[in-house]
């Protein structure tokens, strides 16, 4: 039987619980939230399943609808405190093959609003000057947790 490497995300929940992450937004039933390193989208999180699973259809339904439930709460939260034009919400898991999505706030700003927000962050992961701006929270990074923290409690 081969070994499953170990996976980056099912750790980085361990570690969170632990270590009381400086990242951590929020543990929901099902998920649990993180601040995410882009913060020149103000507000970005990332929403990870508490369980091993890369698919929707692994889990029951009970836990799906509470698992996209939690999904679209912390899109509330983010679209309460930062005001975007719009939610990008991704779920892919080529590269993590465990279940998370990435929540984009998108302003008009953006300089390429209109195409995914990965495009600029890959420019930026190869330049450490872009890099060092895109991952600035203009807020503080504590700060927004508290402010995503408080939008929560209110639900």
């Amino acid at each position: 039987m081969p070994i499953e490497p170990p996976c980056i995300i099912c750790d980085k929940i361990k570690n969170a619980k632990l270590n009381h992450s400086e990242e951590l937004v929020w543990e929901f039933k099902e998920s649990i939230a993180f601040l995410g390193p882009w913060q020149f989208y103000e507000g970005y999180c990332i929403v990870n399943a508490r369980r091993h699973v890369t698919e929707l259809f692994d889990l029951t339904s009970e836990q799906r609808h509470t698992l996209m439930d939690e999904v679209s709460t912390m899109a509330k939260a983010i679209n309460s405190v930062v005001k975007p034009r719009k939610m990008n919400y991704e779920f892919l898991g080529n590269q993590v093959p465990h279940m998370h999505w990435h929540l984009f706030p998108r302003q008009q700003s953006d300089p390429h609003h209109l195409q995914a927000a990965w495009v600029d962050i890959g420019e930026a992961e190869r330049d450490p000057r872009k890099k060092q701006q895109w991952q600035h929270c203009a807020r503080g990074r504590a700060a927004m947790i508290i402010a995503l923290q408080h939008e929560l409690q209110q639900k």
